[in-house]
């Protein structure tokens, strides 16, 4: 395991600090791939939309290892990576999905404002919940993952009705005393939630490609959503459970250690 911390006493060299600031170059590279997102949601284009986001995620899925390898919050200190991530997470999980979401016609045009103004108000209290995950670090509540609602909606062809249904219905589940699991936080069922993420994001990103024949299709989208339920079902049986002791929690970790998280990585999904 790297260590979360330099050797104390050391100052980063020139190299060490430009590692550290390419890292948050890396993380705000999300800023520019949600920019070309809405652009491609402007012009109809949204298989390409799609794509975009996906490449966020992939971001946000590997940069908080890159930050912890290379000591971020003592090589780069001048960078607020919680301001950091938190903008670029907004803006690729919450505002250009729902963007995504009214432009597509994924809900009734009369309903459309109401259900974008009700994704982005649900987000913002998640974004600014002290307690937005438990001390084993389940979220609680739907951590607004509505570029994966806008994705499943979209590839399913689910009627407008269907989609107000269910974006009312995550948006609600905001506020629910519900878990969802962080696949590369949570220490408990290691070492399958990061398996089970790594092939729902690879099931994921072949769904996008229209080449497909309707069986290879048929396909990824069952180990999308066989992966993707998986993953529901931890977080149920989360809730299901309630609270464990520390003791318990850190027998968990491997070694009985735990991971620390990324400094100021706050959604971190």
């Amino acid at each position: 395991m790297v260590s979360a911390r330099p050797p104390k006493g050391l100052h980063p060299t020139r190299a060490q600090a430009a590692l550290a600031w390419a890292v948050h170059a890396f993380t705000a590279s999300s800023a520019i791939f949600a920019l070309l997102s809405l652009d491609a949601i402007e012009r109809g284009q949204f298989r390409e939309a799609l794509l975009w986001l996906l490449a966020a995620l992939a971001v946000d899925g590997v940069d908080g290892s890159l930050a912890r390898a290379v000591h971020i919050k003592a090589r780069a200190p001048r960078i607020d990576g919680e301001t950091l991530d938190l903008i670029v997470d907004y803006l690729t999980y919450v505002f250009v999905p729902t963007m995504f979401i009214w432009r597509a016609g994924l809900v009734p045009e009369p309903l459309a404002f109401p259900l974008a103004a009700a994704i982005q108000l649900s987000s913002l209290y998640l974004f600014t919940r002290r307690d937005m995950k438990t001390d084993d670090n389940y979220f609680r509540g739907f951590p607004a993952l509505w570029n994966v609602v806008a994705f499943y909606l979209f590839v399913s062809g689910a009627s407008p009705i269907a989609g107000a249904v269910t974006v009312a219905a995550f948006a609600a589940m905001t506020f629910a005393p519900v878990h969802f699991i962080h696949p590369f936080r949570v220490r408990e069922f290691q070492p399958w939630p990061p398996v089970l993420a790594t092939i729902w994001a690879a099931a994921t990103a072949a769904l996008l490609w229209p080449g497909w024949s309707e069986g290879l299709r048929s396909l990824w989208l069952g180990l999308s959503l066989a992966s993707g339920a998986l993953l529901l079902v931890a977080g149920l049986l989360r809730t299901l459970r309630g609270n464990r002791s520390a003791v318990e929690q850190n027998a968990g970790g491997v070694g009985g250690e735990r991971v620390e998280e990324r400094d100021g990585e706050i959604a971190d999904r």
